[in-house]
């Protein structure tokens, strides 16, 4: 393992030195004594071009969307284009305060009330709030909505949302954070929601049913229409889980489909950067009914033209109805501002091809894995993922867990493995619309040659990887317990190496 910074400290080296002349004034009268350090802060003592060789190192280390591939199924890892950020840069975004007045900002007010209007259209919504900061917290926002809309009805008895055992795991933290019971849905052995044991389950506590569609085995849900009939028909309303929006754009819509609200995943279908923690957006857009619940402020434009000396873009007005604020001021901009980008450049057409594009390439990838893998659902064709298993590999002793570690040491990034969990030692693999042939066939190539590994070898894919930095580790302990601060070993402790 790398040596850390403060590992490689040598005593009296110095990157960088502080002027001392022309301090018309001493430390002591600049800054009370009691707020001053009685001790060295311990930072690491080297030089700059040793410090930039260690961050560099460490880089080299990352994997990344600029450096490979992500095969990450039920989480879209596109390329985030460079151009976004060079309009995130420029001057009259990057030096906005969100304290000023609306007049003095009325391009970029004008630019977000273009993006709801952009992502209504696209979803076939009426109403968008940009508000959400992630696709959870707009699940959050969406089953609020729907719990108020609910109350406003006289219908406080509809406390339960039905959700698939198919579902990514957000769907029922979401309702249950909300004030919502679970009730599960079964999935057919055709990997679709079961419209019989769902018509058992519908019942006047219904408030809502959350759906993937495509779902998490990337099958299109058929029966959307019979399903969106049944939940309304018994008093509920079709929340739609967006993450899987990038294979519909330009070829349906979930309006269309009957959905009454839906999230957006921008990080996922609109490729803006994904991971680390944030920052994130996740919009949610609603139908009519819906709309007098959204988070304020929305971005409200004043009817008609105006001279350029007039205010025509302005936030509403605080709503009595609304569910309330759900982030301060409006959003996450930058990433709005990305997700704005990405849909100007590209067009109607281009997010038609983009929905296109993804769906032949994970429709290749399954065909060019088949002979290789057990795939649950094979016989029709996936949308943007597809699922595989690993269940033929275990006599051999060898798992899901061992071959997305052994695909690192061949360059690639991890599949989504043990998900869905209806699917026996899951392998979930996306093909974004932006990755080449070459680069499938590539990792067709990897997955073929560690299936031939397992044959003649196992233990050499039991026992990756062989060829990073860090070998396997206890993920459920680090994410339990979580420690980012490092402490040097003291003078009687051996320094790692």
């Amino acid at each position: 393992m790398s040596k850390t910074l403060l590992e490689k400290s040598v005593a009296g080296r110095r990157g960088v030195t502080f002027p001392t002349e022309g301090l018309d004034q001493s430390i002591d009268s600049l800054l009370p004594l009691n707020h001053q350090r009685q001790s060295a802060l311990g930072l690491p003592e080297t030089s700059e071009s040793e410090l930039i060789r260690h961050y560099t190192h460490l880089s080299s280390l990352s994997y990344g969307v600029d450096t490979g591939f992500y095969p990450l199924g039920s989480c879209t890892m596109k390329y985030n284009p460079k151009i976004h950020e060079e309009v995130a840069r420029m001057e009259g975004f990057a030096e906005l305060h969100p304290l000023q007045p609306s007049e003095t900002v009325q391009g970029s007010l004008q630019l977000l009330y273009d993006l709801q209007q952009f992502l209504a259209e696209i979803s076939g919504m009426d109403q968008v709030s940009l508000q959400p900061s992630a696709g959870a917290q707009g699940e959050l926002v969406g089953l609020l909505m729907i719990r108020a809309y609910h109350r406003t009805k006289g219908q406080s008895i509809r406390t339960k949302i039905i959700i698939p055992d198919s579902a990514h795991g957000t769907n029922p933290a979401s309702a249950s954070l909300a004030g919502f019971t679970i009730q599960t849905v079964q999935t057919r052995p055709d990997g679709t929601i079961d419209i019989e044991n769902l018509t058992k389950v519908l019942d006047r506590h219904t408030a809502a049913i959350m759906l993937t569609n495509p779902n998490t085995l990337g099958l299109f849900e058929k029966e959307i229409g019979t399903i969106a009939e049944k939940v309304h028909a018994a008093g509920g309303l079709l929340y739609l889980d967006g993450a899987n929006l990038n294979p519909l754009l330009g070829l349906t819509r979930p309006g269309d489909m009957g959905f009454d609200v839906v999230h957006f995943n921008l990080h996922k279908t609109f490729s803006t950067p994904h991971g680390g923690g944030g920052p994130g957006a996740g919009p949610v857009g609603v139908k009519k009914a819906l709309a007098k619940f959204l988070p304020f402020p929305l971005i409200e434009k004043k009817g008609g033209a105006a001279p350029a000396s007039k205010t025509l873009f302005q936030f509403e007005r605080r709503r009595k109805t609304a569910v309330g604020r759900v982030h301060s001021f409006y959003g996450n901009f930058g990433i709005l501002l990305r997700a704005y980008t990405y849909i100007r450049r590209l067009g109607a057409e281009g997010l038609l091809d983009i929905s296109r594009n993804t769906i032949l390439n994970a429709n290749y990838l399954k065909a060019k894995l088949q002979p290789d893998f057990h795939v649950p659902h094979g016989q029709r064709p996936c949308m943007h993922e597809f699922v595989i298993s690993a269940k033929s590999f275990q006599s051999q002793g060898v798992h899901a867990w061992d071959i997305a570690k052994r695909l690192m040491d061949y360059g690639f990034y991890p599949p989504t493995i043990y998900f869905p969990l209806i699917v026996d030692e899951a392998i979930m693999i996306e093909a974004p619309e932006n990755e080449p042939k070459e680069r499938l066939d590539a990792f067709v190539s990897a997955m073929s040659a560690i299936c031939e590994e397992i044959r003649k070898d196992p233990e050499k894919v039991i026992h990756a990887p062989h060829t990073r930095s860090i070998k396997r580790v206890d993920e459920v302990f680090a994410a339990r317990q979580l420690d980012v601060r490092y402490q040097p070993p003291s003078p009687s402790e051996p320094v790692a190496s």
